[in-house]
């Protein structure tokens, strides 16, 4: 089932049309039928057979297979025990990623996390996290960096997973480990976070940009820190 989530409440005078509403008995009357049409179709071709032959086995006819598969019908307990052991699967089987719990995150213009940096506010840079799926290891990490005054020292970053900056405004040399890379707006860049990086000087303000931190199963997302 969808489970949508935002990081903001609705705000006075806000029309509530323009934010994700709870999903509707019949949205999800068409999403068990699709769920359950998908299901029988991969099965089915799984094991070689054309839908006049899975209709033989399961003693329905064609016409009415035709319809589950494309979900323009709801099929029986009935039928779906029939399909099931023609296909020699649980009957489980046709509603598998349907019990699994989803995230959406929808995040208002200028409403995303502030992330805590000693020194953030003084030296004007803000970090904003867009948005983080539940779970104690998200794979992704999307923040938006703005950068509005000039820094003598810029802190080097590393971390697990890769990352991937977007320049929306501004110009800036960025550094990654011996490599510099003028970047200004349109420009992205990618790379392995483990090697040292971040901004080495800023050429031109207010700066924006986009970074997208990938993690893998395996690697544990950091501590809410700065990007770099």
């Amino acid at each position: 089932m969808r489970n949508d989530r935002s990081l903001g409440a609705n705000k006075p005078g806000e029309n509530p049309s323009s934010r994700s509403t709870e999903i509707s008995a019949g949205d999800i009357e068409r999403l068990v039928g699709s769920t359950i049409g998908q299901r029988v179709r991969e099965h089915r071709l799984d094991l070689g057979l054309n839908m006049t032959q899975l209709a033989e086995r399961a003693g329905i006819s064609k016409g009415m297979l035709s319809k589950v598969e494309n979900a323009q019908a709801s099929p029986s307990l009935a039928t779906l025990a029939r399909l099931a052991t023609a296909l020699s699967v649980p009957v489980t089987a046709f509603f598998r990623g349907m019990e699994e719990e989803r995230d959406a995150i929808f995040v208002p213009a200028d409403e995303g996390i502030d992330i805590e940096h000693p020194g953030g506010a003084r030296a004007g840079h803000r970090y904003q996290l867009l948005g983080a799926l539940r779970g104690p290891n998200p794979p992704l990490e999307p923040v938006l960096v703005t950068l509005i005054s000039q820094s003598e020292v810029f802190p080097l970053y590393q971390h697990q997973g890769t990352e991937f900056l977007y320049m929306l405004e501004g110009r800036m040399e960025y550094g990654y480990g011996t490599a510099r890379y003028v970047l200004a707006s349109g420009d992205a860049l990618q790379f392995e976070g483990d090697a040292p990086h971040g901004p080495v000087h800023l050429m031109e303000l207010p700066i924006r940009f986009l970074s997208m931190k990938a993690f893998g199963s395996r690697e544990r997302l950091d501590a809410r820190r700065p990007t770099g």
